[in-house]
């Protein structure tokens, strides 16, 4: 077995806790888990206490660029390559967060900032890592529901709605995701976004949605699939519906909004906080 080490966003819940317990089981992984609340990393780490896996935890609040940036140091600190970067964390359109615009420490509408900004400025900054940890991935989890950014308007000041402020959070993902994949040498590391399931039974949905249609198991094993399969050695810049290639909204392949949606994210996650 290869050594491994991976990077998990969001694994104190929901899809990432139990792709956290599935990674945990190879002992050739070392895991990197980020959550936002210490207690809920101790208790999965309790959890995991005799997984065969080397565990480590970082935390911090994904909606405070500061921290994100902290989380990037701690990370640097733990390692110095990264194998595996996963993009998981991430808020829904309704319930357990609230179906108003809220606003992040930075001043960014919230789902943008956690969902899209964040996970961009941590790839950003694990570039580095990720290019000594080659052959290496990053894996975005997206959604199919995705929603068109107005650049005049970026953070819904008008017309809000928390389901369309998510889905062009995950559009703005899928879409820097494809132009990072332009960038970056496949053979060293490769971009790919997924639609992991659709309403999975998390607490997220069920308090949002109220239902569930998918299992949870159907996005483990979509996402697992990004993660380990010798058959998506070298893809990159592609999204799938759980295990099929798909296309995005048509706005991510469009050049012009490629190249204007990574200069304000890059902007916007560069800018200091006045």
């Amino acid at each position: 077995m290869t050594a491994r080490t991976i990077v998990l966003t969001g694994a104190t819940d929901g899809l990432g806790r139990a792709l956290a317990a599935e990674l945990a089981r190879n002992s050739a992984n070392t895991l990197i888990l980020h959550g936002r609340s210490r207690s809920r990393l101790d208790d999965l780490t309790a959890d995991l206490a005799d997984a065969p896996a080397t565990i480590r935890t970082v935390r911090a609040d994904l909606a405070d660029l500061a921290q994100v940036h902290r989380l990037a140091d701690d990370i640097e600190g733990l390692t110095d390559r990264v194998s595996v970067l996963v993009n998981n964390a991430g808020v829904g359109g309704g319930e357990p967060d609230g179906n108003d615009r809220r606003l992040s420490a930075d001043g960014y509408e919230l789902r943008f900032a956690v969902n899209h900004l964040a996970a961009f400025a941590l790839t950003q900054r694990l570039l580095p890592l990720l290019d000594r940890g080659a052959p290496a991935r990053i894996v975005n989890v997206a959604s199919i529901g995705q929603a068109p950014i107005d650049f005049d308007d970026p953070f819904i000041e008008h017309d809000y709605s928390g389901v369309r402020a998510y889905g062009q959070s995950k559009l703005a993902m899928i879409t820097t995701g494809f132009v990072l994949a332009e960038r970056l040498d496949p053979q060293r590391v490769t971009v790919n976004s997924l639609h992991p399931a659709t309403f999975m039974p998390t607490k997220m949905v069920l308090q949002s949605v109220g239902h569930s249609i998918d299992s949870l198991e159907t996005g483990i094993h979509a996402t697992l699939r990004l993660i380990d399969s010798p058959d998506l050695d070298g893809v990159t810049g592609q999204f799938f519906d759980r295990t099929k290639p798909a296309r995005a909204h048509a706005d991510a392949y469009d050049p012009s909004v490629k190249q204007r949606l990574w200069d304000l994210s890059t902007e916007l996650t560069e800018k200091p906080r006045g």
